[in-house]
C-alpha cells in the first residue's frame, strides 16, 4: 500500500492481521472492512488524551479499491466517532501523493486544512509531508 503514513510499505497480510489484532498501537477502536465475507481493509480511531478529538486512519487492499467501500466505511466510522464517542473534531492525515485517499475524505465531508511539512517518519526512515483534514460535528455528508 503506497502513501499512508505510519503504515508499512509494502503492506502485507501479516501487517493487516497485526493491525486488526491490536498489535499495532494506532487506534483505540478498530474494525475490519469486509466485502463478501472477506476482510479487505481496516479502519480505526485514536482518541486524544483529553477525549474530545480523534484521528481516523484506514486502508483498503488494492484489489478492492475503487468500489466505494472505503468511502462507506469512513462515513459510518466518522458518524460513530462524532455521535457515539462524542468527539468534537476528527483529524485525518493523508500522504500528498495519495489522491484517492484524499478524495475519500472529501466525499465524507472532511475539510482539507493544509500541508504539514516534514510531518511523519515512514517505516523506511523517510520524513514526509502530510495533508491534514478535519471533520467537525454537522459536517458529515450523508452517504
Amino acid at each position: 500500500m503506497r502513501g499512508a503514513p505510519l503504515i508499512s510499505h509494502p503492506y502485507t497480510r501479516a501487517d493487516a492481521v497485526a493491525f486488526l489484532r491490536g498489535d499495532v498501537a494506532l487506534a483505540d477502536c478498530r474494525l475490519a472492512i469486509a466485502l463478501d465475507g472477506a476482510v479487505v481493509g481496516g479502519i480505526g480511531v485514536k482518541v486524544n488524551s483529553h477525549d474530545y478529538r480523534g484521528r481516523i486512519g484506514y486502508w483498503v487492499a488494492a484489489p478492492s479499491r475503487g468500489r466505494g467501500i472505503c468511502t462507506q466505511a469512513l462515513g459510518i466510522f466518522a458518524h460513530y466517532a462524532l455521535n457515539e464517542l462524542g468527539l468534537q473534531r476528527v483529524d485525518l492525515i493523508a500522504d500528498p501523493d495519495n489522491l484517492a485517499s484524499q478524495r475519500v475524505a472529501e466525499k465524507v465531508g472532511f475539510q482539507r486544512e493544509g500541508i504539514l511539512r516534514a510531518h511523519l517518519r515512514h517505516p523506511d526512515g523517510r520524513v514526509r509531508d502530510s495533508v491534514m483534514f478535519s471533520l467537525l460535528p454537522g459536517e458529515l455528508v450523508d452517504q
